[in-house]
């Protein structure tokens, strides 16, 4: 091993060994709420994903000229600890954990760039998705997707003429054959955020492993400078329609089981048809962002074609003007010799 080399391997275990063992406590309530909260579960996938995604641009990591940038990196790296700071001293757990994301991204520009920043962007993405919103923000969106699935659902029956009653995220009907109504509750789990939050963050995958790569790339022309192609337009609308997918099939779902309720009793809404209709709700809402991605395919704008083997219209209308003026002198010679 060669001197530079291992001077790069050891400064590089020495800044992950730092990094580890200021953040330990910190990654390990992640990983616990990882474990615990069905709501992130997807997070202990992640690291195997984002390995992964590094391992495939390897090379490019390699080749990409390093530029770093002392003065953006180190003010992101002191921002990124004074966050942790004050995290702990606050008990705001969120607030740690994004400092955790910040000081990756901030060492990456402190010692290569914003170049090789832009390539993890995906990465670090991915990271940011699996961190648990504060409870304050999680409640602020889980209760009005509460309230829209029970609104479906309610709307849904009525077109079948199933008499039924709304309160609030409450839904009152009476199953057939039964003496007396029943209610099922339209609960956090059932909001669709857990879908959400997992459909998003399939979406991230999705568009960057399906995102169009030219052979050829042009140069970007900076952090930002691939706004103006079609790939990154087709990676934020895959995005971006994850959202509605995840909110309108799981509408769809407690539609489902409000109608089955009816004519089956309201022991459809627990045991094996709840835990199966999940499944199929997920399987669902993954074929119709598949779906957006074809049809975004259909409108992807033609590359230019490679001129075709052979000489080119310019090429020949020069060689045709160098015959003319080759066979000119000929033509004169003669004319004197008449």
């Amino acid at each position: 091993m060669s001197v530079p080399a291992s001077k790069n391997l050891w400064r590089a275990l020495a800044i992950i060994s730092v990094v580890i063992f200021a953040y330990a406590t910190v990654l390990g309530k992640l990983t616990h709420d990882w474990w615990s909260d069905e709501n992130y579960s997807h997070g202990l996938l992640i690291p195997f994903v984002i390995g992964y995604v590094l391992w495939l641009q390897r090379d490019k990591f390699a080749s990409e000229p390093h530029q770093p940038s002392l003065f953006w990196g180190g003010t992101a790296v002191l921002f990124a600890l004074f966050a942790l700071w004050a995290g702990v001293a606050g008990a705001e757990l969120f607030t740690q954990r994004l400092s955790f994301v910040l000081i990756l991204a901030g060492i990456v520009l402190y010692f290569w760039g914003g170049r090789l920043l832009r390539l993890m962007l995906v990465p670090l993405g991915l990271l940011l998705l699996a961190i648990p919103i504060p409870a304050i923000i999680f409640n602020k969106i889980a209760f009005p997707l509460q309230l829209f699935a029970s609104r479906c659902a309610v709307w849904s029956m009525s077109l079948l003429n199933i008499p039924v009653l709304r309160q609030g995220n409450i839904i009152e009907l009476k199953p057939l054959n039964a003496l007396e109504t029943k209610k099922l509750e339209v609960v956090e789990a059932c909001s669709g955020i857990r879908s959400l939050m997992t459909l998003v963050t399939l979406a991230v995958v999705f568009a960057y492993f399906s995102h169009p790569r030219p052979k050829n790339p042009a140069p970007t022309g900076g952090l930002f400078g691939g706004l103006k192609s079609y790939g990154i337009w087709r990676s934020i609308i895959l995005v971006l329609s994850a959202v509605p997918i995840a909110i309108l099939t799981n509408a769809l779902r407690v539609s489902g089981t409000g109608v089955l309720a009816h004519y089956y009793g309201t022991k459809v809404a627990d045991g094996f048809f709840h835990s199966f209709s999940g499944w199929v709700i997920y399987i669902v809402a993954f074929l119709l962002l598949f779906g957006v991605g074809w049809i975004l395919d259909r409108f992807k704008p033609r590359a230019p074609e490679p001129p075709k083997d052979g000489p080119s219209n310019e090429s020949k209308e020069l060689s045709t003007r160098e015959g003319t003026l080759a066979t000119a002198p000929q033509l004169v010679s003669a004319e004197v010799t008449e």
